[in-house]
């Protein structure tokens, strides 16, 4: 059993905000490394995901809509949500990128010390796009939790890009925001389980990591995409009503 976990999830392929947060020492130390999804659609997937395989049976993998979508652009699929980055970021993949994207699974349960069975997903357990927020109301939440084994009393989430921990019908729901792509507030959004539950963010130097990523990606948009993204132009509220709608209020 797992004593501690660093959950990391929407990455979206940004890695000096990856680097910052595999360099806190709480991050070093846990007994692994969980990603949440959303991994690589972004301006460096490549090295984001080079350097996450890197860290070896450390990191388990668990497959988000936009790593999906990665995978169907490279068929010649479209995807469900228009991402003007994604269909750059599908072809910048190597192809054992997308098989390794193609072999990650949607959920993962794993027994965390203080906090017994943890089901980890992207967006919720049953879909990798459903939206629950920390306001969603108790009715929503039954409906995401059906089918769930009584065992699991931890849900831990991403998707949404927003920070947050609440109970719902005796289940307690773990959102440790994003990595890459923060709404609301700037850093490295992320969680630590064991024994108990802190949503954490590294602080990195802003500025220096979008003249990094503008001059390491290919992306045509890399400056204008990572000044906005990084610096989370995009405030909470601004989100909220965004996904509000789309969590069936």
């Amino acid at each position: 059993m797992p004593q501690t976990i660093a959950v990391l999830s929407d990455i979206h392929g940004v890695l000096p905000a990856l680097d910052a947060v595999l360099a806190e020492p709480d991050v070093r130390s846990a007994d692994r490394i969980v990603l949440t999804g959303d991994i690589a659609a972004g301006p460096q997937p490549v090295e984001t995901l080079d350097r996450l395989t890197a860290l070896g049976d450390r990191v388990i993998w668990v497959r988000g809509n936009a790593d999906r979508e990665l995978i169907e652009l490279r068929a010649g699929k479209a995807p469900s949500i228009p991402d003007p980055i994604a269909p750059w970021a599908a072809t910048q993949l190597r192809d054992d990128h997308v098989d390794l994207l193609t072999s990650i699974p949607e959920t993962v349960t794993l027994a965390v010390d203080g906090l017994g069975p943890v089901l980890f997903c992207h967006a919720t357990p049953r879909d990798d796009e459903e939206v629950v927020l920390v306001d969603s109301r108790l009715d929503r939440w039954t409906e995401v939790f059906a089918g769930l084994p009584d065992e699991v009393e931890t849900i831990v989430c991403g998707h949404t890009h927003m920070p947050y921990v609440r109970l719902a019908h005796r289940r307690l729901v773990v959102n440790p925001g994003s990595v890459g792509m923060p709404y609301g507030r700037a850093g490295a959004h992320w969680a630590l389980l064991g024994p108990g539950v802190q949503l954490r963010r590294t602080a990195y130097d802003i500025e220096a990591a979008c003249v990094r990523v503008a001059a390491e990606s290919d992306y045509p948009d890399a400056a204008t995409w990572a000044d906005y993204y990084l610096h989370s132009r995009a405030s909470d509220a601004e989100a909220l009503t965004v996904f509000s709608p789309r969590d069936g209020r």
